[in-house]
């Protein structure tokens, strides 16, 4: 009997332990569930306090150009564009003509913007106000304004304009270098004509350059949806402080696809003040040509990975001439800032104030030597090539190293050639029929492989140049005369 009742009291024992086990277990998974409702909470309320104190400082941007002579060429929003296609799809309120006089018609088009002072400046993108006639401006609590283009710069994507009036809800400018791959960004603007709507995501990549879309990229990469309107309006982080400029989208169905771009902050303060004071960018010219360090090139040049950019060329009577650099010499920091690629290089030079003192670290020969250059003035000459870029102002173009993703993207695998990044409206090569996004594959019966082989082409002074232009699936010879 004895046995039996000490045989039970340890079977009482082992599952009153059983039974505190299972309640601790279910209260530490009952704790688990309820601290994970409370941080997704805390999440949700994050987001609306930050769409409380952003929004009123976002605007919707309405823009008009009037075409005369029925030319539609004359003036055209991105949209209407097959290499914007790419990027921002085809929206339901594009390209709008108000009548039918083929005389005289107009045509509308919409993006987004945000007050960055109490007076009335906005920062958007250049893309949105371009050379439009009319632009108008709507705040959250519906008041209207006609809006003055201050300046624009096509080359970085942006724009400055104001309305008249005072007292006004503005953001303040963050520091996009202290962003972080997996930081939470929320993005605001008017996509599709729907006005000052917030989507939320991650910052997913961080200096994403060799897009295409502009001369001077840094992007930052978000799958925070941005979708056609939202272009011009900021990218936030949890703060509330703008660390982007939303610009532009890559996709191949027309809508979101979890890839977004966004200007950073930090370049667009530094363009923003120069078109408030001058109404245009004036950028800083160091006159080399420069290329990326692949892992072969870096362990010939007895470095233990790929870090800085390689000189090419060193221009005639350039700052970097004057400063000692040669052809040769790889450039690994630029005021004490390692320099990454060339367009980080490219971006970091260009916004240098002309006429200031930079130091910069070169290796050369194995030996780092410290060289000192006065940056100069980057000039619009009629035919200019910096990093993998050239502008061709006598036939309204502008074109670009093939890389390999750009390559990929317009399906241009295994071609050679130089792509098509701009076209001028109303130049001769927008007449010709030259598009953003078309490949170049020869001048004058040559065949060329970059745009270093493109200047040295184009400077011949021949009356006319021939051009073999791929779009498409289409290839077809393409005349261009030079305009004396």
């Amino acid at each position: 009997m004895g046995y039996k009742l000490k045989n039970l009291s340890m079977n009482f024992k082992w599952l009153s332990t059983l039974l505190l086990a299972m309640f601790l277990v279910q209260g530490t998974a009952y704790a688990q569930q309820e601290q994970g409702l409370r941080n997704l909470k805390e999440t949700g309320q994050a987001f609306r306090s930050v769409a409380q104190k952003v929004s009123p400082a976002v605007v919707f941007i309405k823009v008009e150009k009037e075409i005369k002579n029925g030319n539609p060429e004359e003036f055209s929003f991105p949209f209407d564009d097959d290499f914007f296609r790419r990027f921002f799809g085809t929206p339901p309120q594009g390209r709008q003509p108000r009548n039918n006089n083929p005389q005289k018609r107009h045509e509308v088009g919409q993006g987004s913007g945000f007050l960055i002072s109490a007076d009335g400046y906005i920062l958007t993108n250049n893309h949105v106000v371009g050379d439009a006639d009319k632009v108008q401006v709507q705040m959250l609590d519906g008041r209207e304004y006609d809006a003055e283009i201050i300046g624009t710069d096509p080359a970085s994507d942006l724009a400055v304009i104001k309305i008249d009036e005072t007292k006004l809800p503005y953001l303040s400018l963050g520091d996009s270098d202290k962003l972080q791959v997996g930081d939470w960004v929320l993005a605001f603007g008017n996509p599709f004509g729907l006005s000052h709507t917030l989507t939320a995501g991650i910052v997913s990549a961080k200096g994403r350059s060799g897009i295409g879309l502009n001369d001077y990229e840094d992007f930052i990469q978000t799958d925070a949806a941005i979708n056609p309107g939202n272009s011009g309006g900021p990218l936030v982080n949890l703060d509330g402080e703008v660390v982007g400029i939303n610009s532009a989208i890559f996709s191949r169905s027309g809508g979101y696809m979890g890839i977004g771009f966004a200007i950073p902050v930090n370049m667009a303060k530094q363009v923003k003040t120069q078109l408030i004071e001058h109404g245009e960018v004036k950028r800083g010219r160091l006159g080399v040509h420069i290329q990326n360090l692949t892992a072969d090139l870096a362990e010939s040049f007895g470095l233990d990975q790929p870090q800085g950019v390689l000189v090419t060329q060193v221009e005639d009577d350039s700052p970097a001439q004057e400063a000692g650099l040669k052809q040769g010499d790889v450039i690994l920091m630029i005021n004490h800032e390692k320099t990454a690629d060339v367009g980080a290089l490219r971006n970091r030079v260009a916004l240098i104030k002309p006429g200031t003192k930079v130091e910069l670290t070169v290796l050369r020969d194995g030996k780092t030597k410290i060289l000192h250059a006065i940056i100069g003035q980057l000039e619009n000459a009629k035919v200019r090539s910096e990093g993998g870029s050239l502008n061709v102002p006598m036939f309204g173009l502008s074109l670009q190293n093939l890389s390999p993703e750009l390559a990929e993207r317009f399906g241009y695998q295994g071609e050679q050639g130089v792509l098509v990044a701009e076209v001028e409206s109303g130049s001769a090569a927008a007449q010709a029929g030259f598009k953003r996004g078309s490949l170049i594959l020869e001048i004058d019966r040559q065949q060329v492989q970059s745009v270093e082989q493109a200047k040295k082409l184009l400077a011949d002074k021949k009356p006319v140049h021939l051009f073999l232009l791929k779009q498409g699936e289409v290839t077809q010879y393409v005349a261009l005369k030079v305009e004396k």
